[in-house]
Parts: C-alpha cells; structure tokens; sequence
C-alpha cells in the first residue's frame, strides 16, 4: 500500500514521477476553468476523507478540489467531529473509516497519530502536515522551483529563520532529490539533528550559518516560514520575535543573495514580520504559483497513492 507520510520515507524515484505527473497536469489543465474536471477522471467512484485536527486554508482547498477535478468525492472532517483518540482509539478510527473510504488525508498535531493512523488502516493514508514535517508542501516547492530554474539538483536552498516542520521537509527532500541547504537562524531554534543527519548522510551539504548575510550568497532559493504558530501565547510570540528579527528576509538580504535567487513561504505570512511585502510581491517571489503548485502536487499524491 502506498501511504505518502514523509519524503524520506518514499522511494525518490517514485516522488520524482510525482513531480513530472504534476507537471503534466497543470500542464492539461492551462486555460480551462478551474472547476471544470480533467479530460480523465481517475478518482471517478472513489471516495477522500480529508481529516483536519488543525485549521486549514491551502491544505483543505487544495484537496478538495484536487479530489473533484479528478472526478472523485470528499468527506470532510474536523477534529471535533471526530474527537481521535478520545473515547474510541486512533486504531480502530482508522480501520473503520477503511470501511468506507478510499484515502484518508490527515492534518494533525502529534505525527504518532498519523503513523497510528497508517499502520491500521486499510486505505492509503497521506500527511497533510504535522508538528514533525509537511511534505505535500515541499513536493509543491520542488514543482514550483523546477518550473523556474529547471533541475533543483546541486542548487543552494537557503532556509531562514525557525528549523520547524516545514523545514525538516526541507530537509528530508535536500536528500531525496539532491540539493544543499543552508539554515540561517537562531541556535535555540536551529532544525532537528536528525533530519541534519539524514540530509548529510545522502550526501547533502547541510550548512548552518548564523549571518544570514553570509548564508545567502550563491543562493538560488530563500525560503521563510512564519515565526509564530496560532497557538502560541502572547509572551512566546515576543520572545521569538526578538529571536528571529535578524532573519527577516527584506530587499536588502535579497540583494545579498543575487537577482536570480527566488523567494518562497508556505503561506499564510505575517507581512512585515518574517518577510516584507517587498520581497514578497517583487520579481524574485514565486509565492503565489507555490500555492497553485500545491493543488497539482497533490492530485500527482493521490493517484500514486491510488495507483490510478
């Protein structure tokens, strides 16, 4: 069975397939309105159940439509719908929901609950982000640099800022697909050793430099997330603001990095905060067709999942 939990964890030939599907469908697709359905229709009678234990914008959309252009149906589920873990065990969640489903794509906090999740199941089960990794992202950020520098293998991805979930994905595909990376933050927040480790042992160049004006030369990617998660509390939100405020990423780190470097953020960014609305509306910023990107990227996910 095809689960799709994390980039390391799936076979990088099979993830570099993903990519070129991905292309070939957005590729289809150019000019026809976006609710209109694919010429092909591979998830005709299946059925998705898309879990959400965390609020969703990207994640939710994206699927959902992707689901519905391909000419399948989704359930929709938040976490209080369906209290996981309280009262009925992960497990046997997941061997129900098996019964009546086709995939289950899962959001959620703790990433046992997705593994839980996969090892019972039945049906395919994919990561739409958890506190560990967010590999759907990633999978849309390699689509969407490809499509404006060509091969990302042997390029300088620079990641500024906060080593979270998002960047260990990073990590994780610096391996499988070839890249180096660069980490430009603060010690205290610095990416988890063993994604470092993991990078490295694939034969990655994994730096970690704290001047984030010396991280980004040569650069052919800067990347930025936000600093704070919506549930951090306030006096949190401070403190990493005051950690994290050397990394903005603003025109002038821009110009250190070189006119062809490009700009990405997963989205949704605090304007003015991680990023500047200069950067992130100017010429090196490739934001919003990383958003798109996503859709395709995931449509690529589910049929390899399905193996339609």
């Amino acid at each position: 069975m095809n689960h799709f939990l994390d980039i390391h964890t799936t076979d990088p030939t099979d993830l570099r397939q993903m990519i070129e599907d991905a292309r070939a469908m957005k590729t289809a697709r150019a000019g026809r309105p976006r609710g209109a359905a694919d010429d092909t229709r591979p998830l005709e009678g299946h059925v998705v159940a898309l879990i959400f234990e965390k609020p969703s914008t990207r994640t939710r959309v994206s699927f959902d439509v992707g689901v519905r252009q391909m000419g399948g149906e989704t359930l929709v589920l938040s976490g209080s719908d369906m209290q996981l873990g309280h009262g009925e065990t992960i497990a046997d969640t997941a061997r129900v929901m098996s019964r009546f489903v086709d995939l289950i794509m899962i959001r959620t906090f703790d990433p046992s609950v997705l593994t839980e999740m996969a090892e019972a199941a039945d049906v395919p089960v994919i990561n739409g982000l958890t506190d560990a990794s967010h590999p759907c992202q990633i999978m849309a950020d390699v689509m969407t640099f490809e499509e404006h520098r060509g091969p990302i293998a042997g390029k300088k991805v620079v990641w500024t800022g906060d080593g979270n979930n998002v960047c260990s994905s990073f990590l994780h595909a610096a391996g499988q697909f070839g890249f180096d990376l660069t980490f430009t933050g603060p010690q205290v927040l610095d990416p988890a050793a063993a994604d470092v480790a993991y990078a490295r042992e694939k034969g990655s160049e994994i730096l970690i430099e704290r001047d984030p004006y010396k991280a980004v030369e040569g650069a052919d990617l800067i990347v930025a997330d936000t600093w704070v998660s919506m549930h951090d509390a306030q006096s949190a939100r401070e403190r990493r603001h005051n950690l994290l405020r050397p990394y903005q990423v603003d025109k002038r780190l821009m110009e250190a990095a070189g006119s062809d470097a490009l700009f990405m953020h997963c989205l949704p960014a605090h304007r003015g905060e991680e990023v500047t609305s200069e950067v992130m509306d100017g010429p090196q910023s490739v934001i919003f067709d990383e958003a798109e990107n996503r859709l395709h990227a995931q449509k690529a996910i589910l049929r390899w999942c399905l193996g339609v």
